[in-house]
């Protein structure tokens, strides 16, 4: 959702798949992606689960910890025949490992999986809900990942690849499962991208961190934004960091914005 949200507020068409509660939390969460530009169209309504709440703790560095309740409405996203439509009309297919956790929407996940969409699964390592056996799955069917770079050793802990080079340790990962892009994000070191056999890097962008929360999914949405612009490599993973940087500096994990604000941080 927040990636959408930064993709809209950059001028670009997303739509949102999901599942609220028959409550006011969802009718509210609704109305507001309604009126930030976001395609509300997918977002089906659960007789009998909540909406999502995520409970998010900083330590004194400003750092996140999270806690996801569970079951919420969006672990019974069903496959319905405008969701699938969808899938089929769309360049890109974005999704997070944490859709996958419960049985329903998991199903419906690995339907819309099949379909032509270029597909970028947003890693998110989050215990109980890391199981390999799951994740292996959506891996292997992904054209593009992000992910940090901790989450980058944990799937070279699982295969017994335990290099702390990080450039041989992505090229592993890109033999392994057979991706067609990597994004590793390092907090405020910046970032790291690996596309058409080549490495491309940023250091980041040095701004006081105020709230970390949604700078992975501004990166994020910061590297599709380039790409469907068709920006190079290396303007597209500065943009990205640019992008995480500012949201990191503000308070909420989508503050408003526009690309000229995003343009002043690159231009320092």
């Amino acid at each position: 959702m927040n990636v959408a949200l930064h993709l809209s507020a950059i001028g670009l068409n997303a739509s949102v798949a999901s599942k609220v509660g028959k409550d006011e939390a969802g009718e509210e969460l609704v109305a507001f992606l309604k009126n930030s530009g976001v395609d509300t169209s997918l977002i089906q309504t659960d007789e009998n689960l909540p909406t999502s709440e995520v409970l998010v703790h900083l330590d004194e560095s400003n750092n996140a910890t999270y806690e996801i309740c569970e079951p919420v409405a969006w672990d019974n996203i069903n496959l319905s025949k405008e969701l699938l439509q969808k899938a089929n009309e769309c360049g890109l297919l974005i999704y997070g490992s944490l859709a996958s956790r419960n049985k329903t929407t998991r199903n419906t996940l690995l339907k819309l999986l099949e379909t032509d969409a270029v597909k970028l699964i947003d890693v998110n390592l989050r215990k109980p809900y890391d199981k390999q056996e799951v994740l292996e799955i959506l891996l292997i069917k992904s054209d593009i990942v992000k992910l940090n770079d901790d989450e980058l050793a944990v799937f070279g802990h699982w295969r017994g690849v335990n290099s702390n080079v990080e450039k041989k340790l992505i090229e592993w990962f890109v033999a392994e499962y057979g991706f067609k892009m990597v994004c590793v994000t390092k907090g405020d070191k910046g970032a790291t991208m690996y596309f058409e056999g080549q490495f491309y890097e940023h250091p980041g962008f040095k701004v006081h961190a105020v709230d970390t929360v949604g700078a992975g999914d501004a990166f994020l949405a910061g590297i599709v934004a380039a790409f469907l612009l068709k920006k190079d490599p290396n303007e597209a993973i500065a943009l990205a960091c640019a992008t995480g940087a500012f949201v990191a500096s503000q308070a909420g994990a989508t503050p408003k914005y526009d690309m000229q604000v995003i343009e002043k941080i690159m231009a320092g």
